[in-house]
């Protein structure tokens, strides 16, 4: 074992989340931070996704505060012109070894270590361990653990299916279809979330016909149409958006009619209109993305798959036929993870959990704002009560509660109020150069109309 070093904060994770933190930390303190990972090189699950993916939402929200992503371009063409851009994966891993390399590295006050493990010793050391020399270095925290992998769920790209596949049986991740040798006869797409979604999306944009497509959706899902979470000139309608919300919400009968008034304004969308979702997990799609995935009618509802063996595809509540020129795409995967809630900020530790819905990377680099500048850890969970990913409608109405008593908790600091106003990843930073819009005007008046009623109704609805 080498000479120990010392740092004041070891940062287990150096993908999004931990990213963001880190970013937080350095432009809000003097400290240290040793960020160690088992990927070979900073981005989190962006280093294995499937090659097709991209953001879901606008790359301006997306990333560290203090390094823009992308171009700010409005996509001409296909099925995001008018959209502003959203990064590839390509693009995501480049960024994020950029701002490791020419924003993070050269303060000096960072150390990397990709391709290793972290581990804590019986009499409580921190221990790194190269994957790839089996060498050992001991760290002495001075201040926290940053746990950023607490609620890291599953990908498909990584995880074996949550089925089991006879021999013989093609059945790939989504990732391996672009890298495909042999044309299938057919289809079969399994999984109901954003992986199966960008999957049916990316074979019909690529000439795939809808009728060599079946897909096994076990459940129906809402999405937030991305029309309305747009930045610069979008911005207005952005927070027109929040209006139509805290309207819905604050009008609303019951979790079911409170979606219903969104759909009707068309800020929630689903594939099939016919069935009630029983999913809500915040992912955006378009009109255009829509109106493609309506085109595949071979739809299973059977429940989960349970097994694909040679000539059937069993499910929950029966099966259906399969054949040797099928190709089963696995999309599912519990993407979102849900061990029990701890709290944020503890003596030794930080351990990243979701506060409120919104766009991924704000919540994290807020809560490195908040360790670095407010010193009492019971304010700081005060401030930062943690919450459970979202799954059901639900939920979303839960998340969006817990964005307003954050808010309102928030306030008497005056620190995190201007960060939270300067941030590029909050998205209503750039707001005030549309204060003298229509739409601005008329959706504050609506705020102040329906902001309390809104928060009144919704504790009703969820209880």
């Amino acid at each position: 074992m080498r000479e120990p070093i010392e740092t004041d904060y070891l940062v287990v994770g150096s993908g999004a989340a931990g990213m963001a933190f880190t970013d937080a930390l350095l432009s809000h303190s003097d400290a240290t931070v040793t960020l160690v990972d088992r990927r070979h090189a900073p981005g989190g699950h962006w280093i294995d996704a499937y090659p097709f993916v991209r953001l879901h939402q606008p790359s301006a929200f997306y990333g560290v505060s203090s390094v823009p992503l992308g171009r700010d371009a409005v996509g001409q063409s296909g099925i995001n012109a008018g959209f502003h851009e959203m990064a590839s994966a390509d693009e995501l891993r480049a960024y994020y070894a950029r701002v490791m390399d020419q924003h993070f590295l050269p303060t000096g006050r960072v150390r990397h270590f990709p391709c290793s493990d972290h581990s804590i010793g019986p009499d409580g050391q921190h221990v790194i361990t190269s994957r790839l020399t089996g060498a050992v270095q001991e760290v002495r925290v001075r201040r926290k653990l940053v746990d950023t992998g607490y609620l890291e769920g599953r990908i498909p790209a990584t995880s074996p299916p949550p089925f089991d596949v006879a021999e013989g049986v093609r059945c790939v991740p989504a990732g391996d279809i672009a890298r495909l040798t042999e044309r299938p006869e057919r289809y079969v797409v399994i999984g109901t979330g954003k992986t199966a979604l960008d999957t049916c999306i990316w074979l019909l944009s690529h000439g795939v016909l809808a009728s060599a497509i079946q897909w096994v959706r076990p459940r129906e899902g809402w999405w937030l149409n991305r029309r309305f979470y747009q930045p610069g000139e979008g911005l207005p309608n952005f927070f027109a958006g929040v209006g139509l919300q805290l309207k819905a919400m604050a009008q609303g009968t019951s979790v079911d009619d409170v979606f219903a008034r969104l759909e009707a304004e068309g800020l929630f969308l689903r594939v099939d209109t016919g069935v009630v979702p029983t999913m809500s997990r915040g992912a955006m799609i378009s009109e255009a993305e829509l109106d493609l995935l309506r085109q595949i009618e071979d739809v299973v509802r059977m429940g989960h798959v349970r097994r694909i063996e040679r000539d059937r595809i069993v499910f929950d509540g029966g099966s259906v036929p399969t054949g040797p020129g099928t190709l089963h795409v696995h999309c599912a995967a519990v993407g979102l993870a849900c061990p029990a809630l701890r709290p944020v900020f503890e003596p030794d530790r930080v351990t990243l959990q979701p506060l409120f819905w919104g766009f991924a990377c704000y919540p994290a680099a807020l809560l490195g704002v908040i360790e670095a500048t407010i010193a009492d850890t019971a304010e700081k969970n005060r401030v930062c009560p943690p919450i459970r990913y979202w799954d059901e409608p639900r939920d979303y109405l839960s998340t969006y509660l817990a964005r307003m008593a954050h808010d309102r908790a928030c306030a008497s600091h005056p620190t995190v109020v201007a960060w939270t106003k300067s941030s590029r990843l909050n998205p209503m930073s750039g707001l005030g150069a549309h204060r003298d819009h229509p739409l601005v005007a008329q959706t504050s008046a609506d705020l102040k109309q329906y902001g309390a009623a809104a928060a009144g109704n919704l504790v009703k609805l969820l209880q």
